[in-house]
């Protein structure tokens, strides 16, 4: 039987690497990795992938609107949810310790969930970069005791770097939400979460209306988040998860009552709620 083809985006030992083996732990997969998240979905497009894990949403710093502005705009749909627990450790070559640190390399989102470490330590400069795994690698080539990154355990393993400070982040519980795509729309058993965008008519209320309609009919909305829509001045779309599953004849009727309230609607996934963290 062939295994099952995963993408993930970053290199080996990147926060997104462990969510795919957390989403697939029982299932031999064949993964890949790749620097950006276009270059994924157009692999999963033209079927070169079967599925890929997507970060969507982080416990300290938010939605990741790149990713759901993606989703929006491409043939793919959610099939499952992955939370990872997000513990960003100080990494430095052999021999360095932390008072030797005076640069810290990683990804923009890793270094703003750790803002209380850069304030505790100010003669260190914090710098962007491609992505967690690739800062490790990136200070073991410089072979500079100076420089130092922030990055998961399993890329100071994978690189062979010693770990000198664990868990910076400003949360101790800092999660992220990962979603597990693949092309088109297929039915999942035992879903019971939806994620959804929508663009709302342009009169007075019609928001209000769309939640309005959630709440008669007893639904739970989880998230409604709203965000600029690129290349059009001052207008808006939304982001919303809610329970529910598309199979689910009552959600089926409120999502025809909210899209007749929408210029513009997608389903982005329905789903099974992550039990881990």
């Amino acid at each position: 039987m062939e295994k099952l083809k995963v993408g993930y985006q970053g290199e080996h030992g990147t926060f997104s690497e462990i969510a795919v083996h957390h989403y697939y732990k029982n299932e031999e997969i064949e993964t890949k990795s790749y620097k950006n998240f276009v270059d994924i979905l157009n692999d999963l497009e033209s079927g070169v992938l079967d599925t890929a894990l997507l970060p969507v949403e982080n416990s300290t710093t938010g939605i990741i609107y790149r990713t759901y502005d993606l989703l929006a705009s491409r043939d793919v749909f959610a099939i499952g949810e992955q939370n990872v627990r997000i513990q960003e450790n100080l990494i430095g070559i052999v021999g360095a310790k932390v008072e030797d640190i005076k640069e810290v390399y990683s990804h923009p989102e890793a270094l703003g969930q750790c803002q209380s470490f850069f304030n505790q330590h100010p003669t260190m400069k914090s710098i962007p970069y491609q992505d967690t795994a690739k800062s490790v690698e990136f200070i073991k080539e410089c072979n500079d005791p100076k420089k130092g990154a922030l990055a998961s355990y399993l890329a100071a393993e994978y690189y062979d770097c010693p770990i000198l400070m664990k868990n910076v982040n400003d949360n101790e519980l800092n999660t992220t939400r990962f979603l597990c795509v693949c092309k088109g729309e297929r039915i999942v058993p035992n879903a019971n979460k939806i994620s959804m965008y929508f663009v709302v008519n342009h009169q007075p209320g019609t928001l209000y209306e769309v939640i309005k309609i959630f709440a008669e009919n007893h639904i739970n909305m989880l998230k409604l988040e709203s965000r600029p829509i690129q290349g059009r001045l001052f207008e808006y779309c939304f982001y919303i998860d809610f329970d529910g599953s598309i199979e689910n004849p009552v959600v089926q009727d409120v999502i025809a009552q909210v899209k007749g309230l929408c210029v513009e609607m997608k389903c982005l996934g329905s789903y099974r709620k992550s039990m881990e963290e």
